[in-house]
């Protein structure tokens, strides 16, 4: 995590999301908000960046092929445990329901969402840290 010089606090970020316009657009625009990110489109290509341990979040829609975003998010929990989670989805009612297996600290973004909501999240998160 750094910091820039007009104060926003910086870091990697992991993107997992399927639909390659949202994953582009969502690329974008947390780029623009002063993260590193890298982008793939499904779970199975996040897994050999996660364990590489040099990112602090994973943002991760649920409803992949492959691999969903809740395997992916416990899959990650062993891998880098530092990691911290969030998920994007249009299904958060059903997806993460009591016994769902997902982290019980991920934050959970419902679609469709703001922009500076995301960004507004993702700042809370790094400023944790």
């Amino acid at each position: 995590m750094t910091t820039q010089p007009e104060g926003r606090i910086t870091g990697r970020i992991l993107l997992a999301e399927d639909d390659d316009s949202m994953r582009l657009f969502l690329e974008r625009a947390i780029t623009r908000a002063g993260y590193e990110v890298v982008a793939v489109d499904r779970g199975t290509a996040a897994l050999p960046h996660i364990a590489t341990g040099s990112f602090g979040l994973l943002l991760t829609d649920i409803v992949m092929p492959e691999m969903d975003g809740i395997e992916l998010a416990q899959r990650a929990a062993q891998l880098a445990p530092s990691m911290r989670v969030m998920f994007i989805t249009g299904f958060a009612a059903v997806a993460l329901s009591r016994g769902s297996g997902a982290p019980s600290d991920a934050k959970v973004l419902s679609k469709p969402f703001h922009l500076r909501d995301l960004v507004a999240e993702i700042d809370r998160i790094f400023e944790g840290e």
